[in-house]
């Protein structure tokens, strides 16, 4: 069990979209547990002020009938203040989208909520440093064998060979299919245009999600910066993103399927 000094908040939010700057909180939890062990938890959709997108309704379930008549974050900004106060905070990967979203809607109303001096205890870091994503550990998990003569081709190759095998044997739903595991494997995230998120969508559009021109349309951008878009093709993104580019440049944008 953990030690705390203090109370820590373990917090997750759901939103409009994955733009920490500019979407907006639709359901917030805070599960509040005190160094004497005892829980409060905290839990409330949220009033986002603006449509909820179809294709992010389609991950979170969420909609905008479900939240029309709930209170505004700045009507719950109070409650959600004494939560917090004189703890730490935690959550999934917290640190890069909760913590940053959380922070931005407070400065929408004209708001600080106290992050100065709070520890973040982020459960994702501590995935991804403690189970180890490379060759030797899928050979260990999928194949039950520690890796001899890593990183010289030939074992690479029959390790990489043994770990396909295996994992097609282990996963029923996955296809047994050449083009069907291409496909499944290539599957874009919902809400992304492409798989690494340069562009995501919006009420049927592609925006920028990054850079100078995050939250601009791609068509937008085509007609007042195509300089960026030629930066962008030049540079060290995906072949997916600069698939993108080139055809925005030529005139073909994006379809969104449905």
């Amino acid at each position: 069990m953990i030690k705390l000094e203090r109370a820590i908040c373990i917090f997750d939010l759901e939103s409009t979209g994955i733009d920490t700057a500019k979407d907006r909180i639709v359901d917030i939890c805070i599960l509040r547990r005190e160094p004497d062990g005892t829980e409060t938890v905290f839990s409330s959709l949220v009033n986002p002020g603006i449509p909820i997108p179809p294709e992010v309704s389609a991950i979170h379930h969420i909609t905008d009938e479900m939240v029309q008549d709930q209170p505004r974050l700045s009507d719950l900004a109070p409650k959600i203040l004494e939560m917090f106060k004189d703890a730490d905070l935690s959550g999934f990967n917290a640190a890069k989208f909760d913590i940053p979203l959380l922070t931005n809607e407070f400065k929408r109303f004209g708001a600080d909520w106290p992050e100065t001096g709070k520890r973040v205890v982020d459960s994702y870091k501590i995935f991804a440093l403690k189970e180890k994503r490379d060759l030797t550990a899928a050979y260990k998990f999928y194949c039950g064998k520690d890796l001899t003569g890593a990183h010289r081709a030939e074992a690479d190759v029959r390790a990489t060979a043994e770990i396909l095998w295996a994992q097609i044997e282990r996963y029923a739903d996955l296809p047994k299919d050449v083009a069907g595991i291409e496909e499944w494997t290539n599957k874009i995230p919902p809400g992304r245009v492409d798989a690494d998120g340069k562009f995501i969508w919006k009420n049927g559009d592609a925006f920028f999600n990054f850079g100078k021109h995050n939250g601009k349309t791609l068509r937008e951008i085509v007609r007042s910066d195509p300089s960026f878009l030629t930066w962008m093709i030049k540079s060290n993104f995906s072949v997916d993103v600069v698939r993108i580019c080139r055809e925005a440049l030529d005139g073909k944008y994006p379809e969104k399927k449905s």
